[in-house]
This record gives structure tokens, sequence and C-alpha cells, in this order.
């Protein structure tokens, strides 16, 4: 064990191999020492858990109703968390819902950054008209709040979980497009862009091979950070009954059908709001983590 970490900080690797290695593992020191991102990082890794085992964690069929047991208060037995309205088991909609909520933020996480990424380095790239052209349909995007937009969108579109990531992903992108694009303008007149240029190198290979990773550690930082936001318009989506429908287990359509019982019954409303809770605040600190790592301008904590 002592020997392959004296390998992996050697200051002198052999190899790329051994370099990536090493930058992998004393970024990993890094975040370990930060409690609040390694507690982040647990919530999360619990989150991955749960969802991949959710068969086996649920004590009930997330979908089956018992009329007889409906509105069971928590630590009844054989009901953890209790029942709703419907007598399903909340522990165990609450233990699918995370697949649901997991399916989201993966599709968002692939189609809005990627997007974002594209349209800011050709933008920050090519510079000119195509420059004024693309940043201004960014800020026509950022000029509406991103919940208002999702629901318009939705609202064309119809419900649906497919249609509420597609409108969760349009109104993500912009952040995205606006870090690339500061990232592409500052290493755009590089000495090693120059070289790359004059070795015969076209646009597109210069963008997608030189400047697109320079922006990936910035990119991946605003990801693990707007995930929580992600995770609130999908429930405030869920909520207004424009996302996910009923009987799937969604955190946010959960309160929805909850808040009804609020007062008396306050538990079919509040479990599935801490799992949003808990959830946002895992993806918050692990972020902020994320940052201190990952963030070329950080003073090495």
């Amino acid at each position: 064990m002592s020997s392959l970490r004296l390998w992996l900080t050697d200051p002198n690797p052999a190899s790329r191999r051994q370099a990536r290695l090493g930058q992998g593992y004393l970024a990993w020191l890094r975040i370990r020492r930060n409690k609040l991102a390694m507690t982040g990082l647990v919530i999360v890794g619990l989150l991955l858990l749960m969802a991949a085992f959710a068969p086996l964690l649920a004590p009930h069929d997330p979908l089956a109703q018992d009329l007889s047991r409906r509105l069971l208060p928590p630590g009844t037995p054989g009901n953890l968390l209790g029942t709703d309205d419907f007598g399903r088991d909340i522990l165990s909609r609450i233990i699918f819902g995370s697949r649901i909520t997991l399916y989201i933020i993966a599709l968002v996480a692939v189609t809005a950054p990627l997007l974002g990424l594209l349209i800011g380095t050709i933008s920050g790239y090519f510079g000119g008209w195509i420059d004024a052209l693309l940043m201004r349909i960014t800020d026509i995007f950022l000029a509406f709040p991103r919940l208002i937009l999702a629901l318009a969108l939705v609202a064309v579109m119809g419900p649906g979980v497919e249609n509420a990531v597609l409108a969760i992903a349009l109104t993500a992108w912009p952040p995205y497009a606006r870090i690339a694009r500061a990232e592409t303008l500052t290493v755009r007149n590089s000495d090693y862009i120059a070289a790359v240029r004059l070795q015969g190198a076209g646009a597109p290979r210069i963008i997608w091979g030189h400047i697109v990773p320079m922006c990936l550690p910035s990119v991946i930082i605003r990801v693990t950070l707007d995930m929580a936001g992600v995770i609130l318009i999908a429930a405030g989506l869920g909520f207004l009954g424009l996302g996910v429908q009923p009987p799937l287990p969604e955190w946010g359509q959960m309160i929805s059908s909850g808040r009804k019982f609020l007062f008396e019954q306050w538990w079919v409303a509040t479990m599935p709001g801490l799992a949003i809770l808990i959830v946002s605040l895992g993806f918050n600190l692990l972020g902020d983590g994320l940052r201190d790592v990952l963030d070329p301008r950080s003073t090495g904590k």
C-alpha cells in the first residue's frame, strides 16, 4: 500500500497514465480533508445505492394500495414512515422515487452541459457575429426564470417525464454556455493553441481536442451545483401535475398529493419533502468540495 502511494505521489511520473492517476489521487486527498464535501459524497452515494437496490430495500410495493391502512402515522409496524391516503407505504415510494430523481438528473446532466459547452466554445473561439448571435440567444433564455420557462415548455409539450426532462434541459444550458465561452476566451490565443493551429489542425479539432478539455473542470463543478436546482424544478413540475404522472412515486407529486392532509397527517407531505432537502443539500456540499479540488484558480485547499 505504501509503495502504491509513493508511486502515485511521485513528482516525476514516468508515464502519462501515472501522472493522471497521481492527479486523481491528490484530488481525492484534498476532497477527503473537506468534511462537508465528504458529507455530500456520502449522501449522493447513499442515493445511488438506494436507487440501485430499491427492490431489495423497499419493504412494500410502492404502487400497492390498501385502504384499510390509509394515513397510518410514522412508526407503525410495517410502515416505518407511515402511509398515504391510498394506504401505500411512504418509505417504499421514497425509495423507488429516488430512481425517477436520478433518471431526471442523469438525462439533464448529459444534455444541458453538452449543449451549453458546444455553444459556448463555438461562440468564444470564432467571436464576431457568431459570438454576438449565440450570446443574444443565451441572454434570451437567461432573461426568464428557469421554473417559469420550464412550466411554459411543459405546458406546450404536455405532461410527462420525458417532456419534463427536455424542458429542464432547455432551460439549464445557458450558464454552461457562459462558462465555456469565458474559458475559451482565455485560451484561444494561447501559445499551445497557436502551435496546434500551425500544425494544420482545423477549428473542430482545436475546439473538441484542446479547448473543451480545458472547460470541463468548470463545467463539472457547475453540473454538480446545479443538480439541486434540477431536483427542485423536477419536484415543482411534479407538484403542479406537469411532470411525472401518478401513480409513479415521484417526490414532488407525493408532496402535492399530501398537501391536503398537511395539518392532520403531516408525514404524507413532509417525508418526501425531507428527501428532496437532504439530496439537494448533498449535491450542494459535493459541488462545493469539487470546486475546491477542480478549480484551477483555487489556492490549493
